[in-house]
């Protein structure tokens, strides 16, 4: 497995579009999400334990584990964008691994191929233990649409 501290940073500019942009999200401030790396073509979004974000057996809930995934693959898209664009998700998939433990997942998206109009991510999503640890939870792909920045 890679390295984090190694990983290629995203231009400021691009670092500033894509946070400006999270931080516009309700969903990701209510469940507590942060962006952890923005890249080029790639970011990672951690999302930390709580109990307002687990299922009724204490794991991660799955609607909270898509999410950070969704965007997570989301914004690794947009570092690619041109200036004024935006992002819309068209579908994905996501197979749950393993139930979602740890003291906060991170959801890693990763562009598989950038293209005008629609853009295919890979979407993994780690339990990560504060030791280090960590184990692959959840694997999935997704489909986006870059749009215009005026278009809602």
């Amino acid at each position: 497995m890679e390295d984090p501290t190694h990983q290629q940073q995203a231009s400021p500019e691009v670092r500033r579009r894509v946070q400006a942009s999270f931080d516009r999200q309700g969903l990701m401030t209510h469940l507590g999400a942060r962006i952890a790396h923005i890249g080029p073509g790639r970011v990672h979004i951690v999302l930390p334990a709580r109990p307002e974000v687990t299922q009724q057996h204490g794991y991660f809930h799955a609607g909270g584990t898509s999410a950070v995934a969704d965007s997570a693959g989301g914004y690794a898209a947009l570092t690619l964008f041109p200036e004024g664009s935006e992002v819309l998700t068209v579908e994905f998939k996501i197979n749950l691994l393993a139930p979602a433990v740890g003291d906060h997942i991170e959801a890693i998206g990763t562009v598989l191929r950038s293209g005008r109009t629609l853009t295919v991510c890979r979407l993994d999503v780690f339990g990560v233990q504060d030791s280090g640890e960590r184990k692959l939870v959840a694997a999935g792909q997704q489909t986006l649409i870059r749009v215009n920045g005026a278009e809602q």
